[in-house]
């Protein structure tokens, strides 16, 4: 088991950039593969990019492909989610994931069984 944390929501402008960070404690943080989901009020959270657990494969979905980028320091037990471009589209709840085991991660919500509380991320038009 590991406990997340994320930090770096806020509020920003359309067009601007913020930095998600998810600090992982509790396990040997490298064995997993961390994923970060949204969730609009009233929708279903969505992924929207995973990292496998030593850094080398990545996911993205076609809604942030090309605007974000999804990195882990294995040293400082935290992976980031670089966000420029925003749109009021990427409005919406954000929380990091993980799974344990090698491998590129689940695809799905499922595979994931530990959850940071959120951070919300706010871009206004």
């Amino acid at each position: 088991q590991v406990q997340l944390v994320e930090s770096g929501g806020g509020l920003v402008q359309a067009g601007g950039s913020l930095r998600l960070s998810c600090v992982v404690s509790g396990s040997s943080f490298s064995a997993y593969a961390i994923a970060w989901f949204r969730q609009d009020p009233g929708k279903k959270r969505a992924m929207v990019a995973r990292i496998s657990w030593d850094g080398g494969t990545t996911y993205y979905s076609d809604s942030v492909k090309g605007r974000f980028t999804i990195s882990r320091d294995n040293a400082k037990n935290t992976v980031y989610l670089q966000m420029n471009s925003l749109k009021p589209e990427d409005t919406a709840v954000y929380f990091c994931a993980a799974a344990y085991g090698p491998g590129p991660g689940p695809a799905l919500e499922a595979g994931y069984d530990n959850w940071g509380q959120g951070t919300q991320v706010t871009v206004s038009s």
